[in-house]
């Protein structure tokens, strides 16, 4: 309950201006807004590929960290179609896939791309990794061929390996 205290100051369930809440008080939230994520399919090949690189420790972090992966129909199924062409070559059954493509697309922010710009890009099959981060108004595309995405400044879309992201939320320690 919010009013003014015994001495005319503000105070908020009980407490006064100058004190501090914490966790012990009951709910406080934390106003730092989840960096806003794109992850480019050759990120998600890595990650499948090798358990020891940064691409896996990504795709770890999805659901804990202090980011959030966003998604379309174009790009699930781009994960899709490059997993499960490789599953024997990693190890993984096509129902390995699925659970992980189900646990993606259960953590993420699902988009609908409503406009076409193409192409913008040297590769067109980037585009619609770029049409999807402006989409949802991510500030980073994290992406091994960071080459590949010149241009998505214009955009105020930042191009990162994933080493350079995970350097950037702290998740390196």
């Amino acid at each position: 309950m919010c009013g003014r205290g015994p001495h005319g100051k503000w105070t908020l369930l009980g407490l006064r201006s100058k004190d501090r809440l914490t966790p012990k008080d009951g709910i406080v939230y934390d106003t730092v807004m989840a960096r806003q994520v794109v992850i480019d399919p050759n990120v998600f090949v890595s990650a499948l590929r090798s358990r020891s690189g940064t691409s896996h420790r990504l795709l770890l972090l999805l659901g804990r960290a202090d980011f959030e992966i966003n998604v379309s129909v174009s790009l699930i199924l781009e994960y899709e179609d490059a997993a499960k062409r490789m599953a024997r070559e990693v190890g993984l059954t096509h129902a390995g896939i699925d659970c992980v493509i189900d646990y993606i697309c259960r953590v993420a922010n699902r988009h609908p791309i409503n406009f076409l710009w193409r192409p913008h890009l040297k590769d067109p099959g980037d585009d619609h990794v770029l049409e999807l981060a402006a989409q949802a108004e991510c500030k980073y595309i994290v992406a091994n061929n960071v080459r590949d995405f010149a241009g998505a400044e214009r955009f105020g879309i930042r191009v990162v390996t994933p080493k350079e992201f995970i350097r950037i939320t702290g998740e390196g320690r």
